[in-house]
């Protein structure tokens, strides 16, 4: 064989060496990130093909599979989805999944661990491979009251269980219906959501765990009561409550709402402070604390804290650069304190709950397609915030405030009531927000909650968290109190 011939046989060997070990790689090793590509159009049609597993509320689908003649065999269908988007979220062809679709995908798509034996069985009966259903920990009757009392107001409501931590209520507003986007039609699914992210006022936002966080206000004076506690003052402890607080370091002075005197004695005691929500008070009283002990205090009830109920939670802010004139603004719930309503919640639901945190969750259980329950929830305490003596004490004064001072709106007759109201200033030319959070009934609670409407709602400047926010709170906690007595 002469050299041109050796040289041409040695090159179509490699080339064919070559070819056989891309056809290999690709075929073994990038197989699986090849399969997964979502460009890949029988990736999409085998996921989106497959029976998924539905949401469950109240022993009701809120969310299921329903059969369709396409490539994709089934569509993502939502009962009341608008109702419930906050939690679910949605799942697209287009667009992918959010919310629960997300974190509880592998459950919903039949793929989880713990779907193993379902999976071989069916594969040897030739059976549809079928998804989990999932329960959520939402009450249809708390969703809805709390859905209505919100209104077309931007803003959230969250309810928990105190004793459990179980979600019972989400509500985020405005919202979506996650249908529009779970259409097959790629060009509506394109529309919807095009038309949801240029809509400034953020529907597809879940006020109650995520997006920006918001200044407490005066919410915020149960975290600074709660360290004023654990430094050894107690309710009837008379603390310095001037007309207006001159800032240290500062030109600036501090006033009450309005305006007004608390006290004409400059000074009051802690629980009159809170009763009537004294922003000079409790300025006063942060500085004098000093804010390393107010921080370690919110701290305990979960700030700056990153967790999962299983949606991500925004973590709850804390200033960092702190001097004394912010520490007595930020006692008031202003300059860099943010906070989430679950963590408003939280704060309420320790208290509630004699002073132990219980970790939020918003899935009950998971059962495979023959009812057997694959997963279940099991209330964990997060934490130990409280005594239970300063839990009982924060309970009267919180009661104070409904009986007597700024949260009358909250009452419910017949039931002890226990809450905060909260008027947040943005740092914005705009109306401020409306906070309400608190817990009934008030000596066996079975429901806390938190409110916010953003700046002001449907009164604007001339809102309050006790005009706006407590009244919504009550009717969601007076569903609550009702569907309690209605179980038992």
């Amino acid at each position: 064989m002469n050299d041109p011939v050796r040289r041409l046989s040695a090159v179509i060997l490699i080339m064919f060496l070559a070819l056989m070990t891309a056809a290999s790689w690709i075929q073994v090793v990038s197989a699986s990130s090849l399969n997964a590509d979502g460009r890949n159009v029988r990736t999409l049609y085998r996921e989106y093909g497959n029976f998924r597993g539905p949401f469950i509320i109240d022993g009701e689908r809120i969310a299921y599979s329903a059969p369709v003649a396409d490539p994709y065999n089934y569509l993502r269908s939502y009962s009341d989805g608008d109702l419930y988007a906050a939690a679910t979220g949605y799942y697209s062809i287009v667009f992918g999944r959010s919310g629960l679709e997300q974190t509880e995908n592998q459950l919903l798509n039949g793929t989880a661990d713990s779907l193993f034996w379902s999976r071989l069985g069916d594969l040897f009966a030739g059976r549809e491979q079928e998804g989990a259903s999932v329960e959520l920990t939402i009450r249809s009757a708390i969703q809805r009251v709390a859905r209505d009392a919100l209104g077309d107001q931007r803003g959230a409501v969250i309810a928990l269980d105190p004793r459990t931590g179980a979600v019972l209520a989400m509500v985020t507003s405005p919202t979506f219906d996650p249908a529009a986007l779970a259409t097959h039609n790629t060009s509506d699914a394109n529309d919807a959501y095009s038309a949801l992210l240029s809509d400034a006022s953020g529907p597809l936002v879940n006020r109650t765990i995520n997006g920006d966080t918001y200044p407490p206000g005066s919410t915020f004076k149960l975290v600074v009561a709660a360290a004023a506690l654990d430094a050894g003052y107690t309710p009837d402890t008379q603390i310095y409550a001037p007309r207006e607080l001159k800032l240290p370091q500062s030109t600036r002075t501090l006033r009450n709402y309005g305006g007004s005197a608390c006290s004409p004695t400059d000074s009051m005691t802690l629980a009159n402070a809170l009763r009537i929500s004294c922003n000079t008070a409790f300025a006063s009283l942060g500085m004098s604390l000093g804010w390393g002990v107010v921080e370690r205090k919110a701290l305990e009830f979960g700030w700056r804290d990153e967790f999962q109920i299983p949606l991500i939670v925004t973590p709850s802010g804390l200033p960092s650069d702190i001097d004394d004139a912010r520490t007595a603004q930020s006692s008031i719930g202003q300059y860099d304190v943010r906070a989430t309503p679950l963590q408003m919640a939280m704060v309420s639901a320790a208290i509630a709950n004699g002073g132990t945190l219980m970790t939020p969750y918003l899935v009950r259980n998971a059962r495979a397609a023959d009812l057997r329950v694959i997963s279940e929830s099991t209330p964990t305490a997060y934490g130990i915030p409280l005594t239970t003596a300063q839990a009982a004490d924060l309970t009267e004064m919180m009661i104070g405030v409904v009986n007597a001072g700024s949260g009358v709106a909250a009452r419910i007759p017949g039931v002890s009531v226990a809450g905060k109201t909260g008027t947040a200033e943005t740092g914005r030319d705009e109306p401020p927000h409306a906070w309400f959070t608190g817990f009934a009934p008030a000596d066996n609670p079975v429901v806390a909650v938190a409110v916010i409407v953003e700046n002001g709602g449907n009164l604007g400047s001339e809102a309050t968290g006790g005009r706006v926010a407590a009244p919504i709170a009550r009717q969601v906690m007076e569903a609550a109190i009702a569907l309690d007595k209605a179980e038992r």
